[in-house]
Protein backbone atom coordinates (compact mmCIF):
# COMPACT_ATOMS: atom_id res chain seq x y z
CA UNK A 1 0.00 0.00 0.00
CA UNK A 2 1.74 3.57 -1.08
CA UNK A 3 1.17 5.90 1.23
CA UNK A 4 1.71 10.23 0.37
CA UNK A 5 4.14 11.85 1.98
CA UNK A 6 5.52 15.57 2.74
CA UNK A 7 9.34 15.04 1.92
CA UNK A 8 10.10 18.44 2.89
CA UNK A 9 8.16 18.12 6.25
CA UNK A 10 10.72 14.46 6.80
CA UNK A 11 13.67 17.00 5.44
CA UNK A 12 13.01 19.94 8.40
CA UNK A 13 11.98 17.03 11.20
CA UNK A 14 15.47 15.32 10.83
CA UNK A 15 17.53 18.57 10.45
CA UNK A 16 15.89 18.99 14.15
CA UNK A 17 16.87 15.48 15.21
CA UNK A 18 20.04 16.50 13.56
CA UNK A 19 20.49 19.79 15.59
CA UNK A 20 19.56 18.04 18.70
CA UNK A 21 22.08 15.12 18.13
CA UNK A 22 24.56 17.77 17.82
CA UNK A 23 23.73 19.56 21.00
CA UNK A 24 23.63 16.62 23.06
CA UNK A 25 26.89 15.06 21.80
CA UNK A 26 28.49 19.03 22.77
CA UNK A 27 26.63 18.55 25.98
CA UNK A 28 28.03 14.33 26.13
CA UNK A 29 32.01 15.33 25.59
CA UNK A 30 32.67 14.60 29.05
CA UNK A 31 30.06 10.91 29.61
CA UNK A 32 31.85 8.41 26.69
CA UNK A 33 28.70 6.19 26.72
CA UNK A 34 26.54 9.20 25.80
CA UNK A 35 29.43 10.60 23.16
CA UNK A 36 30.00 7.33 21.76
CA UNK A 37 25.66 6.86 21.20
CA UNK A 38 25.29 10.08 20.26
CA UNK A 39 28.21 9.87 17.47
CA UNK A 40 26.46 6.57 15.57
CA UNK A 41 22.84 8.53 16.11
CA UNK A 42 24.68 11.13 13.71
CA UNK A 43 25.33 8.87 11.38
CA UNK A 44 22.22 7.13 11.18
CA UNK A 45 20.82 11.40 10.47
CA UNK A 46 23.66 11.37 7.73
CA UNK A 47 21.86 8.55 5.93
CA UNK A 48 18.75 9.53 6.74
CA UNK A 49 19.68 12.94 4.65
CA UNK A 50 21.17 11.32 1.65
CA UNK A 51 18.49 9.52 1.59
CA UNK A 52 15.79 11.89 1.91
CA UNK A 53 17.04 15.59 2.79
CA UNK A 54 19.35 15.51 -0.38
CA UNK A 55 16.27 14.23 -2.86
CA UNK A 56 14.27 17.26 -1.25
CA UNK A 57 16.64 19.83 -2.07
CA UNK A 58 16.76 18.36 -5.83
CA UNK A 59 12.72 18.75 -6.03
CA UNK A 60 12.56 22.19 -5.30
CA UNK A 61 14.85 23.18 -7.65
CA UNK A 62 14.08 24.25 -11.45
CA UNK A 63 15.60 24.10 -14.67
Amino acid sequence: MYQEFDIKELSQKIALMKQNAVELKEMGAFFPALDRNIARILASLKMLEINITDPADLDGRSG
